[in-house]
């Protein structure tokens, strides 16, 4: 397949696929079914007609409002599609090998989501990363299984540290961020080192911007979750992680 036609077939795959990333984020962290009722107005209830479930393009054809009750559709509905489209052709462009599109794809399908339940609901679903792990272990081991033993290294190292942090401060780290950074492990490799400490320095400064901006006697109670910075980090180590390793063993 011609680079740019399988560019073209990523990016209409990437906005339907965030599609449903939307539907995810939606019904999951509240119990729902994934597949029933299909796709309708949370205000009125109206089915949404296939013509106007196209990624992206319905939403500013309705200018972001429902065609039976005239109410506002969240403009974060185009942003994932148009984000997911564009994050996997960065994957398709960033990478060359089977092994290392697919598990930068599932990063890309997994972080995408979790990012934003965990900004809206402090939680990271078991529902996502458990099937997920399985499905990095699957991958990897078909096509790519010489990396795929440092893969689950990484895994262990990348939850093993999370989980002593987890303990030391309960406040401070879920289980839900110890089990990411483990999936972090099996779809990065090695790379998942500077995944976790972008992800620590971005958490770290921004979450003393939050803090300093609350009443000093709200501070304990404030929590600031960390699955987007891990989603940053994350996202940043598929496009350059090992490239960012790579720099800093050099310059030692």
């Amino acid at each position: 397949m011609p680079a740019s036609l399988a560019i073209v077939f990523t990016a209409l795959l990437g906005a339907l696929i965030g599609s449903f990333l939307n539907v995810v984020i939606h019904r999951l962290p509240r119990g729902e079914s994934l597949v029933a009722p299909g796709s309708h107005c949370p205000a009125c209830d109206s089915a949404v007609k296939p013509y106007d479930n196209v990624p992206v393009m319905a939403w500013l054809w309705l200018r972001g409002r429902c065609r039976a009750c005239r109410a506002a559709i969240s403009p974060r509905y185009p942003l994932v599609e148009a984000a997911t489209a564009a994050l996997c052709v960065g994957v398709l462009i960033a990478h060359s090998s089977a092994g290392a599109i697919a598990l930068g794809m599932l990063t890309v399908l997994v972080l995408v989501p979790v990012a934003l339940i965990d900004l809206e609901h402090h939680v990271i679903p078991n529902r996502i990363t458990a099937p997920a792990a399985v499905l990095a272990v699957a991958l990897g081991s078909a096509l790519d299984p010489s990396h795929e033993l440092a893969r689950l290294i990484a895994a262990a190292a990348a939850g093993g540290f999370f989980l002593v942090a987890a303990i030391a401060s309960p406040r401070g780290m879920g289980m839900g961020d110890v089990k990411l950074a483990a999936l972090l492990g099996l779809l990065l490799g090695s790379a998942v080192a500077p995944a976790l400490l972008i992800a620590l320095v971005a958490g770290v400064l921004i979450g003393l911007i939050v803090l300093s901006r609350r009443p000093v006697g709200e501070r304990r109670a404030t929590g600031v979750p960390f699955g987007p910075f891990m989603a940053l980090g994350g996202l940043t180590a598929v496009y350059a992680g090992h490239a960012i390793l790579a720099a800093y063993l050099h310059g030692l």
